[in-house]
């Protein structure tokens, strides 16, 4: 893993030694004139198998090493603006690209970034755009090696990057370097193994992450959660010996944050989903894959990363963090299929599932939520097999009724290539979750609709008068394939679509 520094190459272009300059090239008509003005200004030569490679439908790439350095390797990539060209390029390319390059000993990157102009209509903002290519160096950079005993010994990697609009650029390589970071804390949490994160250990390491960027931190103990009658986390907790915590984080944006004066802040309640390690309880899991249930706190670990994005950024927006954290474990104390639970609202949970623990104590949280009378909630929680099976692994299901909501939610995931898909909320799915001997079930009584009668169940939590959203990142919040920088580990979903949604609120 490298030390990363950032650095805004400004007009003037230095090579030290073991420098790479990676060179972005718009397949356009002009292309193949351009090689020979680049030849002229590296010092350099291409073999006409170079050229005729690079310029074939199926070329894209040239490197090229010169013995007298500055550079020491020049690496031209072909980009085709077309049917297959989204906004996720540069990010993509560039977090496959540093992922190969720690194999080496390069100490300095020289990234061009190509004329805005020729882009323009797959990006949001020019800022933005050069915002895509910082976090792409950061998000490839990425790993969790904490455990390993052999250590490697940290590189530095100086990465210039080089564009039209510099005041733009730097201001976009500080807000990536604000957001990735937040990020992969989200990643590190994720990947954290459950018996070194058990929901008390997972409040105190949230409480520390947080008080150094000014967010007040609450935790409450096992008297205080049963003081406030939190049934659902109380009773989804009971079988492990490591007992259930409930953590409210709060943000306010200090003095200096952009927002009209004539315009009130917006309060926003996010709400994630702390399950430390699911066995499924007594409806226990198949063995294979459950290791991977210690990111079943993926939700929660959003939000703490979402908040700290925020107070980096200073984003104009009044913030809070609603996590209920338990074990979801196998014991003589453990709770059964056919029992009922009092959630902290006054209504009753028929336990048809032990399995369907992470809506239980969602509950609670959207209760406490809810009296907290923001102007928005939002929730996050790897709830379902049922929305992978929809969505596959890349995609969050929405579920929401407000369409304001949905539609900027939206655009923020496609802006961000944390993308979502919205799923029906019709209120004839309630008829799936009705119980005979509670107010409701904790799971649908079809196979079918299964990540729609979970967001029916939350809904039952929720004040109506309060525009709700609930994402389920079941899919993309575990690696994946979709992207080079979602492969390896679990992702951080969620974080940078929620900072480009909450800026616009």
């Amino acid at each position: 893993m490298y030390k990363i520094n950032l650095i805004s190459g400004g007009s003037k272009i230095s090579y030290q030694q073991l420098s790479i300059s990676l060179k972005y090239l718009i397949d356009d008509k002009k292309l193949a004139k351009s090689l020979p003005n680049l030849e002229k200004i590296f010092d350099i030569k291409f073999s006409e198998l170079q050229r005729q490679n690079f310029l074939s439908d199926e070329g894209g790439v040239i490197r090229v090493t010169k013995a007298s350095g500055k550079p020491d390797a020049l690496i031209l990539q072909k980009v085709k603006i077309g049917d297959k060209f989204d906004s996720d390029y540069f990010r993509n390319h560039l977090a496959e690209f540093i992922s190969n390059l720690k194999s080496e000993v390069t100490k300095n990157l020289h990234i061009f970034i190509p004329s805005y102009s020729t882009v323009k209509k797959y990006f949001e903002s020019e800022d933005y755009y050069y915002q895509t290519f910082a976090e792409g160096v950061l998000l490839g950079n990425y790993d969790f090696a904490k455990y390993k005993s052999k250590k490697e010994k940290s590189k530095v990697l100086d990465v210039y990057f080089y564009a039209e609009n510099e005041k733009k650029l730097k201001t976009a390589l500080k807000v990536a370097q604000n957001l990735i970071n937040s990020v992969n804390l989200t990643r590190d949490l994720q990947n954290e193994p459950a018996n070194n994160l058990t929901p008390e250990l997972f409040a105190n390491r949230v409480v520390s992450e947080v008080k150094q960027y000014g967010i007040k931190a609450t935790v409450f103990g096992e008297k205080e959660i049963q003081k406030r009658k939190m049934g659902g986390l109380i009773a989804i907790g009971q079988g492990s010996g490591n007992k259930p915590r409930f953590i409210v984080l709060e943000y306010k944006p200090k003095a200096g944050a952009k927002k009209s004066k004539k315009i009130k802040l917006k309060t926003i309640a996010l709400v994630g989903k702390g399950i430390t390690f699911d066995t499924g309880g007594i409806s226990i899991k198949p063995s294979k894959g459950m290791g991977e249930m210690k990111a079943d706190m993926s939700g929660a670990a959003v939000v703490v990363g979402t908040l700290i994005a925020a107070a980096k950024n200073n984003l104009p927006v009044h913030l809070f963090g609603v996590i209920p954290s338990a074990e979801n474990m196998v014991s003589g104390e453990a709770i059964r299929p056919g029992d009922i639970v009092k959630i902290s609202n006054g209504k009753t949970v028929e336990i048809e599932d032990t399995d369907a623990e992470g809506r239980v104590v969602l509950a609670d949280a959207l209760h406490y939520a809810s009296q907290l009378k923001p102007d928005q909630i939002i929730d996050l929680a790897t709830l379902t097999g049922a929305c992978v099976v929809a969505l596959g692994e890349f995609v969050a299901g929405m579920f929401t009724k407000d369409d304001a909501m949905a539609e900027q939610i939206y655009k923020s995931g496609m802006i961000t290539y944390d993308r979502v898909w919205r799923l029906p909320m019709w209120d004839d799915y309630n008829e799936f979750i009705k119980s005979d001997f509670a107010d409701v079930a904790n799971l649908g009584n079809t196979r079918w609709g299964g990540a729609i009668t979970a967001a029916k169940f939350l809904e039952h939590f929720v004040d109506k008068n309060i525009p709700w959203t609930h994402l389920d990142i079941a899919g993309p919040a575990m690696n994946n394939s979709s992207r080079s920088y979602t492969k390896k580990y679990m992702t951080g979903f969620g974080v940078r679509l929620l900072f480009d949604y909450l800026s616009k609120v």
